[in-house]
C-alpha cells in the first residue's frame, strides 16, 4: 500500500471525492500528502469553494 503519492494522483482524488465516496486507503493517503503539502491542500480548499458555489447558484435559481 502506497501512501506517499505524487501531487498529480492526490489532485486526481480530490476531484474524484465530488463523484463518488473515497475508500478508507483513499482518504488515509489524502490526508497524509495533506498534512505536508500546502498546494494540495490549497487545491483541496478551492476544490470546496467551487462546490459550495455551485451550491449556492442551484439554489439560487429555483
Amino acid at each position: 500500500m502506497k501512501l506517499l503519492r505524487t501531487c498529480r494522483e492526490v489532485a486526481a482524488l480530490i476531484s474524484a471525492r465530488e463523484d463518488r465516496a473515497l475508500s478508507t486507503t483513499e482518504r488515509v493517503t489524502l490526508r497524509a500528502h495533506a498534512f505536508i503539502c500546502r498546494r494540495c491542500t490549497d487545491w483541496e480548499k478551492q476544490v470546496a469553494a467551487m462546490r459550495q458555489s455551485m451550491t449556492t447558484w442551484r439554489s439560487d435559481r429555483e
